[in-house]
């Protein structure tokens, strides 16, 4: 077989393609379009003066036809997502690159951030904006750091990094408003920050199978130390030592395997190479962005990993014709690459073009052009990125040292290259070398420390007799008799554990972290007062995989407030940073709470219980801190946002209406307590008022309670409208406005509503109790009231 080629583009990537396909026995020739000054330096390649742009395809088509051409292999993106593919295979000329609806992929950030939620590959947070006041209430809604993305194509440059709320809305007014990127800027992708290393995978396949090519890792940034402003990529190293194997193997399983097979599944098979940027963050491998080509450095630095044995051109032929599995692809074992690319002074913003490169070619190392062109029998700078120095070794110090003695060979006017091209590797390499401290694992007992100072005085101020609320411990130490409990011997101590769930999500989203503080309390001390017990010590632990002090204070802040009103003591608790266990801005929280009761005050008196016994329902604050799944879950279907305002109370948003924390009922009922009128207590939590109720209830009665008897809050009218929910499922879900409900006798329930609307309640006679049949617990009347 005799096989004629044509190279689309005139990078580095392309002269590192023209390389090793030119070492193919496959090959007759290789035209490159239009090619640069070292593309035609094989002795089989020819450079044509043809672009690469859409309206070049006829004059590429007819030198196509004319030069017999088997195979083409399009570099850059633009062509691909112009069609270049379709417009070949109409003349049955097989081409190594996607479709133009695959190639969609690269060409639309909301398309393949959709792809991945849609094929559950794991990727950052993200919402997709056309319109500049949107995004900003987005941004403005939510805790964490925020990547803002161009959705088109930008030449690479369509990203920005924001460090703050303030930067973040610039960078969107950049994009969106002043079109500083174009065309492209009119979609935003508005992406969560993820923490991590980086590393580009590139990927041959043919639709059906695939071959990952060694893990990248490029170098974006054009100063040392990662500083200074993005470009398109300043050296790059493979293997890198941070993709473990293990690593590979669950990038291949989680993001890889369902990539290839998702194409498939939605109508375009991938065909080419899928280059994957990933993120390895605490949690795992994520998906950054997807590319429909080979990368630039990363090219240059992957294929001369590639065995001898491994013949290019029959691979992408092979590729394109649908059949990968038939030729062998190998990389060489224990060898290591580094590319260190030499850019002109200036760039990324200006730079000179047409100074003369002079190359003394290094033995141990490759030379790919980028930026040049020949012009009079010399080489000349024509770009920012000119030229590349690639060299591979047994070890990657050695790869790194003859790449860097190849760029000291190769000179021209103002020539800059970056001096540190594999740090982070040599920095990983250095922390096993020297030990891995506790901070770099990602825990820091400083900040821990921190945060106790910081919330000292706070929690200082929930002192009562018995507890002094000093902490810097784990746990604290109660005395009873202080307490006003002098006979012990009749007192029993009663516990609560409890959390505050998925209530947590829209805290961390709205970046308001004190009123879930006080939720934990409720949760708590609600479900101790419904036995009796006056809550006396409570106990927090809050979890994060990164502890931000401020928001860690703002929640301990917010605990010690709900202390305050339940008239317990913050003696101690927990604060675990734990790396790899929770997303940044994400944290998980428990609190338990502790206290007394006289043996002769413990509720339910179940055995007192009677039939007509009547249930005085006390009104809650809104949702409280339960069925926060189903509101969550319909907010997200129906497009809305916690920063929209409140359907059913346009003076204030969806967020901070939810967010209201749970009331908290103890001190207004301990004093009925106390004076014996009252037969039990449900705290209404999950389950709602049908299956809350009946846990204080003896087994021969029932609860009957009449909607149509208190007043039902629009926002919970509002859920069940907007998705509608089944009656059922809001029964079970929501309090629908009665926090707690109190049972006692008939001739009493003056006396007790009185007490309760003296100490603030607002207090409705909801219903009475019955003789149980049908094993119902409870029974609702009128619950057509709902809507």
């Amino acid at each position: 077989m005799s096989l004629n080629i044509l190279v689309v583009g005139n990078g580095g990537r392309e002269h590192a393609l023209v390389w090793k396909l030119s070492q193919s026995k496959l090959v007759n020739h290789i035209y490159v379009a239009p090619g640069n000054g070292g593309t035609d330096l094989f002795e089989n390649v020819t450079n044509i003066p043809i672009g690469s742009s859409k309206k070049d395809f006829p004059a590429l088509v007819e030198f196509a036809q004319k030069n017999d051409i088997g195979l083409v292999v399009p570099g850059p993106e633009q062509p691909l997502v112009d069609g270049i593919t379709t417009v070949f295979n109409k003349i049955g000329v097989p081409v190594f690159g996607p479709s133009e609806k695959a190639a969609v992929l690269e060409g639309s950030k909301t398309f393949s951030k959709d792809f991945m939620a849609k094929h559950n590959i794991p990727t950052a947070e993200y919402k997709n904006f056309k319109e500049f006041d949107a995004a900003k209430a987005y941004i403005q809604s939510i805790s964490h750091n925020v990547v803002i993305k161009a959705t088109g194509l930008a030449a690479g440059k369509g990203v920005l990094i924001p460090e703050t709320k303030e930067e973040a809305i610039e960078a969107l007014k950049k994009v969106i408003v002043d079109k500083e990127f174009g065309d492209a800027g009119n979609e935003v992708v508005v992406e969560e920050f993820l923490e991590g290393d980086e590393i580009s995978i590139l990927t041959i396949s043919d639709g059906y199978s695939w071959f990952n090519l060694p893990p990248a890792q490029d170098h974006k940034r054009i100063g040392n130390g990662d500083s200074g402003l993005n470009t398109g990529g300043m050296g790059a190293y493979a293997p890198a030592p941070v993709a473990t194997p293990q690593l590979q193997k669950e990038i291949d399983e989680l993001i890889i395997k369902p990539s290839i097979e998702g194409f498939r599944k939605d109508g375009f098979p991938f065909k080419g190479v899928l280059f994957t940027g990933i993120i390895i963050t605490a949690t795992g491998p994520k998906v950054l962005e997807y590319n429909v080509r080979f990368g630039d450095p990363e090219t240059q630095t992957v294929l001369p990993l590639l065995t001898e044995d491994t013949d290019l051109a029959e691979v992408f032929l092979a590729a394109a014709e649908g059949r990968l599995d038939s030729v062998k692809i190998e990389t060489k074992k224990d060898q290591f690459a580094t590319t260190v690319v030499i850019a002109a002074g200036g760039y990324p913003e200006s730079y000179n073009k047409g100074d003369e490169i002079t190359i003394e070619q290094h033995p141990d190392s490759l030379v790919f052009h980028a930026g040049t062109i020949k012009q009079d029998g010399k080489i000349l700078t024509n770009g920012g990125r000119v030229i590349a120095s690639t060299s591979f070794a047994s070890t990657l110090q050695d790869a790194v040292k003859k790449a860097y003695e190849g760029v000291e060979r190769i000179q021209f006017k103002d020539k800059y290259n970056r001096t540190d091209i594999a740090h982070r590797a040599f920095r990983d390499a250095e922390a096993n070398k020297n030990g891995i401290t506790y901070a770099a694992a990602g825990v820091s007992v400083d900040n821990g420390n921190l945060l106790v100072e910081n919330i000292k005085a706070k929690v200082k101020s929930t002192r009562r007799p018995g507890a002094d609320s000093d902490i810097g411990g784990f746990g604290g130490v109660f005395d009873l008799k202080a307490a006003g409990y002098k006979n012990t011997d009749d007192t029993l101590l009663v516990a609560a554990t409890d959390g505050v769930g998925t209530k947590l999500r829209i805290a961390q989203i709205l970046n308001i972290h004190d009123t879930v503080g006080i939720d934990l309390v409720a949760m708590n001390v609600n479900d101790l007062v419904v036995q009796g017990a006056e809550p006396l010590i409570f106990l927090d632990y809050f979890a994060t995989g990164k502890l931000d002090i401020q928001i860690a204070s703002d929640f301990v802040k917010g605990v010690a407030d709900g202390c305050i009103q339940a008239g317990c003591a913050l003696v101690g608790g927990e604060t675990s940073e734990m790396p790899g266990m929770y997303e940044p801005g994400h944290y998980d929280t428990n609190g338990t709470a502790v206290g007394a009761v006289n043996k002769d005050k413990i509720l339910p008196k179940i055995n007192e219980m009677a039939k007509g016994n009547v249930l005085l329902g006390l009104k809650s604050d809104g949702v409280h801190s339960n069925g926060f799944s189903l509101v969550r879950k319909i907010i997200e279907t129906y497009g809305y946002s916690y920063t929209d305002v409140a359907p059913w109370k346009p003076e204030s948003t969806i967020g901070k209406e939810v967010l209201i924390p749970t009331r908290i009922y103890v001190k207004q009922l301990l004093k009925p307590i106390q004076q014996d009128l009252i037969l039990g207590l449900a705290h209404i939590t999950g389950g709602g008022l049908v299956e809350n109720i009946p846990r204080a209830l003896p087994k021969h009665l029932s609860a009957k309670v009449d909607l149509k008897t208190f007043e039902i809050p629009e926002i919970f009218k509002w859920f069940g409208k907007t998705a509608n929910v089944p009656i059922k499922d809001l029964l079970k879900t929501f309090n629908l406005g009665i926090g707690m409900v109190a049972i006692v006798e008939k001739e009493i329930v003056e006396k007790v509503s009185t007490l309760l609307k003296q100490a603030g309640e607002v207090v409705y006679e909801i219903g009475e109790l019955v003789e149980r049949g049908d094993d119902a617990g409870t029974i609702i009347e009128n619950s057509e009231n709902l809507y």
